[in-house]
């Protein structure tokens, strides 16, 4: 079969469409934004990348479907072409994988506001090490992976990040809900993606439908410390729900968490016994509950009644995802670090942790409001909070500021007031350049008196101030 996909260049789309051309499918797409690393990716993986949009040239090509990326929206010309003619079949991408995939598969969904992308990888690389031949779909740049995508065979484990985002412009129903889940994981649940759910309660209604498509035979597992977590799974009756977290109550519990600069270590119990110690780089608890759901979900996914056949020393060498608490400097008197954080809770946690890991630097956080959740107003009290934690706050521009009205958009000003008023160094910068040169001079500065440690938080390209503050500092 012929597939193109309409946006092909996307992380999504782009692992998708490497996917299916290693199930020996014939793969071409489109897309404005082609640049490397996805579009060397797939070059090299013999797919044909075509630039712009044309319907006349995806009509001489005539795939046999055409795959809408979620970023097509009405007025796209080769989407107005397609509806207008219905000459070629379209579909959703949550869609193609549910009919061409999945149905095939046994599918591990891993869901929740937080840590999806980290959770995916840590359980596939813990199904590859112990020989269960996963395949799995990552929504990032793995770095214990031989790539961000696999199919494997028909009837194995499949992990794939199950997000509640909507589908398409024609299909606002959350992605996960395609997704078949036999193992369904529910990391953490809180308000986010403002620009579609109107508040908590609608993003628990949409957890819950998720819970509603888990099979008898299925399970699910899930944060067993999330309070959301456990008003979504209080009415499941119809499968197991096994718990997860520090509590006494859980099923698999996370002891003896203790975090130094050289790494973090824990201990994990299955039902009261020994299942396994671990020491490993990434930081921070929130992480080892991701480790622990991964491997719980893992586990039973492969052996429904005992998860623990599965061998954890491997988290040892687990190296994590690119752009997640990810190092680009590790000196005695400089550390640079970039994350993908772009909720407040993810903010406050990565910075609670770096905190312990490095209790001697001073710590610089710099943040890029660039969400649908985080250039809004309704959250800013929060991005307050969280880069309360550090000890200077240096705020972006909000991305596309024209679109939201000023009662609606984050002020950066006004949280930069705040943070200066309990002690912090905060700057509200008029653009990435200006944010640039203040954080370089502020830190060249303190440094003369201590360690300094500079975190980005953004989940786009920070208008490349990232790359440009680490190679200054390397001079």
């Amino acid at each position: 079969m012929h597939l193109y996909f309409m946006g092909i260049c996307g992380t999504a789309m782009g692992n998708a469409a490497l996917l299916f051309r290693a199930m020996g499918h014939t793969v071409s797409g489109s897309d404005t934004g082609v640049y490397p690393p996805m579009s060397d990716m797939l070059r090299e993986a013999g797919v044909t990348i075509l630039e712009g949009w044309d319907p006349a040239r995806l009509a001489a090509l005539k795939p046999d479907l055409v795959v809408v990326g979620n970023v097509v929206s009405r007025g796209h010309p080769e989407m107005e072409w397609l509806m207008e003619t219905n000459e070629i079949p379209f579909v959703s991408l949550p869609e193609l994988f549910r009919t061409q995939l999945l149905n095939r598969r046994n599918p591990i969904v891993v869901s929740g506001t937080h840590g999806k992308t980290t959770t995916t990888c840590l359980a596939a690389f813990l199904l590859l090490r112990n020989g269960k031949n996963p395949g799995y779909l990552v929504g990032g740049v793995p770095r214990d992976l031989p790539s961000g995508s696999n199919p494997g065979p028909d009837g194995a484990p499949f992990v794939i990040e199950g997000d509640e985002y909507d589908t398409a412009f024609f299909d606002k129903r959350s992605k996960f809900i395609q997704y078949l889940p036999r193992t369904l994981l529910i990391n953490n649940v809180e308000f986010d993606h403002a620009d579609i759910f109107r508040d908590l309660p609608d993003v628990l209604k949409t957890f819950t439908h998720v819970t509603r498509v888990v099979p008898r035979n299925g399970r699910i597992v899930a944060n067993g410390d999330d309070a959301n977590v456990a008003t979504v799974v209080a009415g499941v009756k119809w499968c197991p729900v096994v718990r997860v977290g520090v509590g006494e109550g859980n099923d698999c519990r996370i002891v003896d968490f203790a975090e130094t600069p050289a790494g973090a270590t824990f201990r994990l119990l299955w039902k009261g016994r020994e299942w396994a110690k671990i020491s490993w780089s990434l930081p921070g608890l929130f992480n080892a509950r991701n480790a622990a759901m991964a491997a719980v979900g893992a586990g039973l996914a492969t052996n429904a009644e005992d998860p623990t056949h599965l061998e954890l020393s491997h988290l040892s060498d687990f190296l994590g995802v690119k752009r997640r608490q990810e190092v680009h400097i590790d000196r005695p008197d400089l550390v640079v670090l970039e994350d993908f954080g772009h909720h407040p809770t993810a903010i406050a946690l990565t910075l609670e942790s770096l905190r312990r890991r490095y209790p001697k630097h001073r710590i610089a956080a710099a943040f890029e409001p660039r969400s649908n959740t985080a250039v809004r107003k309704v959250m800013q009290d929060a991005f307050r909070d969280a880069l309360a934690h550090a000890d200077a706050a240096f705020l972006a521009p909000v991305h596309r500021a024209e679109a939201y009205k000023d009662e609606d958009r984050l002020d950066t000003g006004a949280v930069a007031a705040e943070l200066a008023r309990r002690g912090l160094y905060a700057v509200a910068a008029t653009s990435n350049e200006h944010l640039l040169a203040s954080l370089g001079e502020n830190v060249s500065s303190a440094a003369k008196a201590m360690p300094q440690l500079v975190v980005f938080f953004s989940n786009g390209a920070f208008g490349g101030i990232i790359k440009k503050f680490v190679d200054a500092s390397r001079r």
